[in-house]
């Protein structure tokens, strides 16, 4: 079971780019992450407590948990939708996220004493040649500059999130982990809204729809795993696994948005699904 767990990840986390532009069509990007978030944090709050998990814990993995959940949660997630809202191309912003995995390996030698083979390096450049063939750069396209230094911060707070969470000491329940993470990205986006945004939700059928998405199988399902397989696994396999999200994503448009998928963008996936097996087997 738990070796499907990466493909799970993939789909669940690349459908989030089918309600993405949904959520912030009709809200505030900062409003509809806090109110996201708010519903996790109560949503692990309660499976911890009918679990008989102890949601009381010491300050250092309070603490720990937490700025993970800023980081992941709060900065990348509020970056990435802040982004799309102000007209970045989704597209663009899955590229320039997508350098993660390459940030990453680069760092986990000497921050987490982590071997980065050159098998490795190899599939994470097939990975990401793969993903740069599917998403393509549109020259001509306008890119906001708010929204490329938005997006330029997310790809930061995500590297630094995965980074930190694999150094963290593991002594918390998943559940508790992952309600701490919530409650810090709750307090991050209220934070944002209470100093820089009017906040506003339009709750129309498209909206919760969107949310409810998001919510159930982004947060509680694709998030869970993924804090899962950084305990088990080398932050630098994990986030290889990363570089099939694009490629399905425009897949999932393809099939759900009637978006172009052409012959090169079928070759891309193909690409970066060989690199991903190459940097992540054993």
């Amino acid at each position: 079971m738990v070796k499907i767990f990466p493909f799970i990840f993939v789909l669940l986390w690349s459908s989030a780019f089918i309600t993405t532009k949904p959520i912030i069509d009709n809200s505030d990007p900062f409003a509809a992450l806090a109110f996201r978030f708010g519903l996790v944090f109560l949503g692990f709050l309660l499976f911890s407590i009918y679990s008989k998990k102890k949601i009381i814990v010491d300050r250092k993995n309070f603490f720990e948990s937490f700025l993970s959940g800023v980081l992941f949660h709060g900065v990348y997630l509020g970056g990435v939708f802040f982004s799309i809202s102000k007209g970045m191309p989704t597209g663009i912003a899955a590229l320039i996220v997508t350098l993660q995995p390459i940030i990453t390996n680069a760092l986990s030698g000497p921050i987490l004493n982590e071997k980065v083979s050159t098998k490795q390096w190899i599939g994470v450049l097939l990975g990401f040649s793969g993903t740069v063939m599917v998403l393509g750069f549109d020259i001509g396209t306008e890119i906001p500059t708010v929204g490329l230094a938005a997006t330029v911060v997310a790809l930061i707070a995500i590297t630094t999130s995965t980074i930190w969470q694999k150094k963290l000491s593991d002594n918390l329940p998943l559940s508790v982990s992952n309600m701490n993470q919530a409650l810090g990205g709750f307090v991050f986006h209220i934070v944002i809204i209470i100093l820089f945004a009017e906040p506003y939700i339009d709750f129309s059928t498209t909206f919760l729809i969107a949310m409810s998405h998001q919510i159930f199988l982004v947060s509680f399902g694709a998030f869970t795993i993924l804090m899962f397989l950084i305990k088990r696994n080398s932050a630098s396999k994990t986030v290889s696994i990363f570089f099939l999200i694009p490629p399905t994503s425009a897949l999932m448009a393809w099939l759900f948005l009637n978006e172009n998928l052409s012959n090169l963008d079928l070759l891309g996936f193909l690409i970066a699904t060989i690199g991903v097996y190459i940097a992540t087997r054993d």
